[in-house]
């Protein structure tokens, strides 16, 4: 996190009003009522997740991945600070079994330094959380950035970015982002 923040109000969205569909912590009445209605039995095997199973990812669960990340330079989430939005995550299926989700991140100023370090901390989120049949395509959106096709390359460039993550000084600043992820 750097000394002198460029963009040190930036606007903020309130958590209250960010779309999700994480289960929050239930008040003490509704965890009594939650249990009283669960039945104790024996799982079926139906009933159980397996890997085939996560063909129903869609946008908002990818949000809900990329939602708690901190911004490096700001104590507030990505979430927060627009960087990710929800229309702005597509998931599809694209050929053989494989899917593709595709990111557009908005910086918070056309001049950001930490937008390529921002990207790939959402990329390394991703491929850590998503099965490999996952396809990911991280962008600036349209017009947000003055160095906008630049970021766009490092960002999908697999040789740029497996450099990137041997750098140890860039895999502790992504890994104080994910430390907010839930």
């Amino acid at each position: 996190m750097s000394e002198d923040v460029i963009n040190a109000n930036p606007t903020v969205i309130d958590v209250s009003d960010l779309p999700t569909r994480l289960i929050t912590k239930p008040k003490k009445n509704e965890f009594l009522e939650d249990i009283s209605s669960l039945s104790l039995s024996e799982p079926e095997l139906s009933d159980m997740e397996t890997d085939e199973d996560n063909e129903d990812i869609d946008a908002q669960e990818i949000f809900d991945l990329l939602a708690t990340m901190s911004d490096p330079e700001h104590p507030l989430t990505l979430a927060q600070l627009a960087i990710v939005n929800l229309p702005d995550i597509h998931v599809k299926n694209i050929e053989n079994g494989l899917s593709e989700v595709l990111i557009k991140i908005t910086p918070t100023i056309t001049h950001c330094s930490l937008a390529t370090l921002i990207g790939l901390g959402i990329r390394v989120r991703l491929e850590r959380c998503l099965p490999p049949r996952f396809r990911i395509r991280i962008f600036l959106k349209e017009g947000t950035h003055q160095s906008e096709n630049q970021v766009n390359k490092q960002l999908n460039d697999k040789e740029r970015v497996a450099a990137a993550c041997e750098n140890e000084q860039l895999l502790s600043v992504i890994s104080q982002m994910l430390s907010t992820c839930k």
